[in-house]
């Protein structure tokens, strides 16, 4: 077994630039180290563990299983090891460092952009890396410290937190409906007649099934249409130009409806959701600044 001494948590530093960088020669430049010698000191923890840490292409680095799981492991401890000697030179926890973020464009555009100058107002300390992507991909490889995504989580070894339950709902411009007639069951929407504009699943590189939920009652429809995207605004666009019917989520759709843009086509069917989540590697030690982040996009949304 492996004793805890220097060695290892000058190891672990090296690991976590690795990481955060993604490169042995990025590592090297931010910790002032010649790449061989970030080479020498992942072998000699990788050594001290018993364990392969990484797996190394001529084009990539990524974490072996074994790393992935000694880094989730270890990474929240040594950042609260961190946010300790912090407290205890200056007298009380200090939001400070790099706090790297994965978030949805659309969350990010529609809610967290107008108002992240608040936050960073608040801890001048802090550096903030906030990434837009239309998926989550490997949060622990590619070195978040959280991820604020819509849609279940996939099972993992990530902490899921609910942050919001938006509504799904299907919507058309009064001129569409007045062209092609206003549905009034779901089932109407396979019958070829209509055009329901296809939304990408980032995840699976296809379309978003058509779902429909009323109490426990639930439909899960084929439907088909010319067109597919994968941006919320393009989506919102195309269907208030009265292209097609759309599925969207009720968050920043509510003007458009209240003044008439849009019409919800089937209200009785009111039960589906697709929720926001923040997702974060470890439940024990969750860093300060990582919660301060989190506190905030609750504050938003409340």
């Amino acid at each position: 077994m492996a004793t805890f001494d220097e060695r290892i948590v000058n190891g672990i530093g090296v690991l976590s630039a690795i990481i955060d960088n993604g490169t042995f020669a990025g590592a090297g430049e931010i910790l002032n180290m010649s790449q061989p010698g970030v080479s020498r000191s992942i072998a000699r923890l990788e050594a001290r563990l018993g364990i392969r840490l990484l797996e190394r292409t001529t084009r990539s680095v990524r974490l072996t299983e074994e790393g992935r799981r000694f880094y989730e492991q270890v990474m929240p401890l040594l950042a609260g090891l961190e946010e300790a000697t912090a407290s205890a030179a200056q007298g009380t926890t200090t939001i400070r460092g790099r706090l790297r973020v994965n978030v949805d464009p659309y969350f990010s555009r529609l809610i967290l952009g107008p108002r992240l100058g608040a936050f960073l107002e608040c801890y001048p300390e802090l550096r903030l890396e906030l990434i837009t992507a239309d998926h989550l991909g490997d949060m622990v490889a590619d070195g978040f410290d959280l991820a604020v995504r819509f849609g279940h989580p996939r099972p993992s070894t990530l902490i899921a937190r609910k942050l919001l339950d938006p509504r799904m709902l299907t919507v058309a411009t009064p001129a569409y409906l007045k062209r092609y007639g206003h549905p009034k069951d779901p089932r109407e929407l396979e019958s070829g007649r209509h055009v329901c504009i296809q939304f990408r699943d980032p995840e699976t590189g296809r379309p978003y099934p058509w779902e429909f939920h009323k109490r426990r009652k639930k439909l899960i429809l084929d439907t088909s249409g010319p067109l597919t995207v994968n941006d919320a605004g393009t989506l919102y666009s195309v269907c208030l130009a009265g292209h097609g019917i759309a599925q969207v989520m009720d968050l920043g759709v509510e003007p458009m409806l209240a003044d008439g843009r849009l019409v919800e086509v089937f209200p009785d069917w009111p039960d589906e959701h697709f929720p926001l989540y923040g997702l974060h590697p470890s439940r024990q030690h969750l860093p300060a600044k990582t919660r301060a982040f989190l506190d905030f996009i609750m504050t938003l949304l409340r």
